[in-house]
This record gives C-alpha cells, sequence and structure tokens, in this order.
C-alpha cells in the first residue's frame, strides 16, 4: 500500500506546531541547586519531560514515565523493539539573543526558541511520524519505542537510571543531528586541569570566571585584578581596548580604585566543533598573561593563553590524534573558573576524540607538556567511548535509502564529534534532522530550526519508522 506522508503530515503541520511551540515554552535548563528527589536534574527538565509524555497519554499511546528521569511512548506488537531517543533537556541560553530564548517566535519560516533544533523540534517530528504510523492504524511487526530524556546534555544520568528499570531496543536512531545519518561518533571525554590558587606578582588575579558548560564554546568572560596603583590600572585599561580592537572580541572594562574588571564577548559555537567560535575567556587569558602575575594567577593564565588559546585540535597539549575514518581530535575550553575563595583553579578540557587513542593516552601527554605548571588532572562528566556502525548493517542501509528517496541526494555515511543516544544502542545511530547546508545554530544563541525542514524531516522519520518496524 502506497503511503503519502507528506499528505499525512501536512494534514497535521498546524497540531505538531502548536504542540512543538508549548514544549519550547519549558525552560528546561539543568539546575543542579534545585534537584530534588522529584526533580532529578532539576524542575525544568522534569516539567519538559513530563510535558512530553503528556502528548503520548493523549494521543492513546502506552506511556511510561521512570522517576522523572526519563520516559518513554509506545506502540505496536513484536519480539523485537525500535527504539528512537530524543531528549528534553536544554544547555543554558546564555546572551546575545535577539528574543526570548523561551518565548517561541516565527520570524522568515524559522522557529526561533532554545532546544527548536536541540532537540525538541527533531522530538516533536519523529513523534508526530509515530502518530501519523498510529493514526492509520498501519501493521507492525514490531514494537516502536519512543525514549524520552532528560539530561542529554549533561550527564546522561537520565538514561543510566532509566536502562536500570527498562530492556534496552533491539536497534534505533536518534533524531539529534544531521541527515543523511550519523553512524559513527567520535570518543567524549572531559578532561579537567587543576591548578592551584596563588597570588605574590605585581598585579593580583583575584577572579576569572568564563563558560556555563563543557560542550559550549565560552560566548563571555570575566576577571578582576588588583593592581598595584591606579596608574597600572589606567595603562591596563588603555592596553585593553588597543587589545580588543585587533581581536575578534568585544569587550569592556571598569577601574575602582587599583581593582579593574574586565568583561569578554566571543563566539559560541557547539563543544563539538570549536573552531567555528571565539573562545572569550582563552581571549581575555591571552592579554593577562603579559602581566606580571606570579603563582597560580600565573599558571592558570599562561595554560589557558599558550597551550589552550585557539588550538581546536590539542597540537599544543600534544594531544593531537588523527584517524583515517573518523578524522581529527577536537578539543573545546568550555569551562574556566580561578577564585582566590577556592582551593584550586579549574580549566575543563573536552575532547571528541577518534578510535586509535584513549583519555589515558590524553591525560598522559597532557601531563607531559603542562605538569611543569603544578597542574593535577581528573576525568569528569561522562566518558562515551568512539561509536561506529557498518554501512552493511540493514538498519543504515534502510535510512538511507529513505532520505534518498524523499531528497533525492545521494546519502553517504558520516562521523561526527558531537554525542548523541544513538550510540545507546550496539546498533544505534543519530539520524537527522538537519539537512545537508543547514546553519547549525545548536547550543547557540539564537537557535532556530527550520519550519520546512522540521515537516520535511516528519515526512522521512514516518516512512522510515513503517519500513523499519512493519
Amino acid at each position: 500500500m502506497a503511503i503519502d506522508w507528506q499528505k499525512e503530515v501536512d494534514a497535521r503541520k498546524d497540531d505538531l506546531l502548536d504542540d512543538l511551540k508549548e514544549l519550547l515554552k519549558v525552560k528546561s535548563e539543568r539546575e543542579d541547586d534545585k534537584i530534588t528527589a522529584d526533580a532529578p536534574f532539576g524542575p525544568g527538565p522534569r516539567d519538559a519531560l513530563k510535558h512530553m509524555l503528556s502528548y503520548g497519554e493523549r494521543d492513546g499511546f502506552t506511556v511510561k514515565n521512570v522517576d522523572n528521569y526519563a520516559g518513554h511512548i509506545e506502540f505496536g506488537q513484536g519480539d523485537e523493539t525500535l527504539g528512537i531517543f530524543g531528549h528534553m533537556d536544554v544547555v543554558p541560553a546564555g546572551d546575545d539573543w535577539e528574543t526570548d530564548p523561551y518565548e517561541p517566535v516565527i520570524k522568515d519560516g524559522k522557529l526561533f526558541a532554545r532546544g527548536s533544533s536541540d532537540d525538541k523540534g527533531p522530538s516533536i517530528a519523529a513523534y508526530y511520524a509515530m502518530k501519523i504510523i498510529k493514526d492509520l492504524n498501519l501493521p507492525l511487526s514490531k514494537k516502536v519505542r519512543f525514549v524520552v530524556g532528560s539530561d542529554e546534555e549533561s550527564g546522561w544520568g537520565d538514561m543510566d537510571h532509566y536502562f536500570e528499570k527498562e530492556k534496552t531496543p533491539d536497534f534505533g536512531f536518534s533524531p539529534d543531528a544531521e541527515f543523511p545519518i550519523i553512524n559513527g561518533e567520535k570518543g567524549n571525554v572531559s578532561i579537567r586541569v587543576h591548578i592551584g590558587i596563588g597570588n605574590e606578582g605585581s598585579y593580583t588575579l583575584e577572579k576569572f570566571q568564563g563558560g556555563l558548560r563543557d560542550n559550549m564554546v565560552p560566548t563571555s568572560a570575566s576577571a578582576q585584578v588588583k593592581t598595584t596603583t591606579t596608574e597600572q590600572a589606567e595603562a591596563m585599561e588603555i592596553a585593553f581596548n588597543e587589545y580588543v580592537g585587533t581581536t575578534p572580541i568585544s569587550g569592556t572594562s571598569i577601574i575602582n580604585g587599583t581593582t579593574i574588571i574586565f568583561q569578554v564577548g566571543g563566539k559560541g559555537s557547539h563543544g563539538a566543533s570549536p573552531q567555528f567560535g571565539h573562545n572569550a575567556a582563552t581571549w581575555l587569558a591571552a592579554f593577562l598573561d603579559n602581566y606580571d602575575f606570579a603563582g597560580g594567577a600565573k599558571n592558570f593564565l599562561h595554560v589557558a593563553a599558550a597551550y589552550v588559546h585557539e588550538d581546536f585540535y590539542g597540537e599544543k597539549l600534544g594531544a593531537a590524534f588523527e584517524d583515517p575514518k573518523m578524522g581529527k581530535l577536537t578539543m573545546n575550553a568550555g569551562i574556566f573558573d580561578f577564585d582566590t575563595d577556592k582551593e584550586d583553579a579549574l580549566i575543563n578540557l573536552n575532547f571528541r576524540y577518534p578510535q586509535g587513542t584513549s583519555s589515558e593516552t590524553l591525560q598522559a601527554s597532557i601531563n607531559d607538556k603542562i605538569g611543569q605548571y603544578g597542574v593535577t588532572l581528573t576525568e569528569g562528566g561522562h566518558h562515551m567511548l568512539p561509536h561506529y556502525v557498518p554501512q552493511e548493517d540493514p538498519l543504515v542501509k534502510t535510512l538511507l535509502d529513505v532520505y534518498e528517496e524523499h531528497t533525492g541526494e545521494k546519502g553517504e555515511e558520516q562521523i561526527i564529534g558531537g554525542g548523541t543516544y544513538g550510540r545507546l544502542l550496539e546498533r544505534g545511530v543519530a539520524f537527522g534532522a538537519m539537512f545537508p547546508g543547514f546553519v547549525d545554530t545548536m547550543h547557540q544563541p539564537n537557535e532556530f530550526i527550520a519550519l520546512d525542514d522540521l515537516y520535511k524531516a516528519t515526512v522521512i522519520y514516518a516512512d522510515a519508522i513503517y519500513r523499519l518496524a512493519k
């Protein structure tokens, strides 16, 4: 039976868009200071998870909420289960938005809001694809389970808890990347560089902060510096203004006696592609490294300036590595924290690494390069190993066939530095929802999804899910 998937999506466009807008209004940033037993990642991720699951209840699916960590929306019968994995949590909105990030706005055919492309928009597309198949009462030989997470942008604690309680699907995909397919993902590990606090120079670094998350290029950074004289502070301010004028960053400074406070603005990007951003923190450190700081402050600034600044591939730290299939390792310095009230300072380095190297190898190389600055290294966050599903796998072949038939474009494998829930399954991939030539605004201000792409992805997902589960 030939099914006009486009016609079915067109008939549901308004409902799809209304549901997505309501979901986008939920500010689902993780808030560790608001974690409770009822809200394991804070109230926002919990509320967005429950909101998404409520759509499944409304539409007659089998729905289960697993302790507000994650949940699923399911239909169909069979011994095998096709898993679809989306997430409701988002990275912090940050600054520089032209609109309210939690009040969805449509301009020029694009829907602007935090989470529109990562991952509420694609998740709604996949959900409506399931809904179409269910509405049409099409026969299936497998179960179809949409697993909804709430901690993908942080530690994946949602999935750890979910799979302690629920059976793992046999195969599947995550609508959380790009078409034609992502069948390989680099390893993902954060290595934390700890540096002792100390100030004995002509200049005293009292505070230095930059970045919000491991997987975001810092769009802002600040530093508070104590000078010996007001003349020093004034000279420093003049030099800073000249520096900003010759760099891709913006900056301001405020003098209060012998204290000067710097604020720097950079350009955000996803931590998997730091080369497309301007790291506000390293640019600020590169300026301050020219001054007579000492002790831990000097070490902190010098490591950031000499070994991290403008190095997106770990070359200065001896961590560079490249695999013929998976490509180059990338490095994002996502968090900087120096505060004289704390025991040590922190620079968090997030690596997306190909097969052939390891966290242990990276740490040994980094220690060889900067161990002389009194650093200690620890591994932080959720370490994910490299993942690959061969092109010959029937899952990959089917998804590429669907993509090619609906777009007329050749579908080929892709390997990325970003991490998706697709890697949760041995036979798991990422599939859409961004199309070739897209403007990637994930983890950036003014995030959007093009409505035409949203609806087109829904068509592709409906056909793909049916072929995989019929």
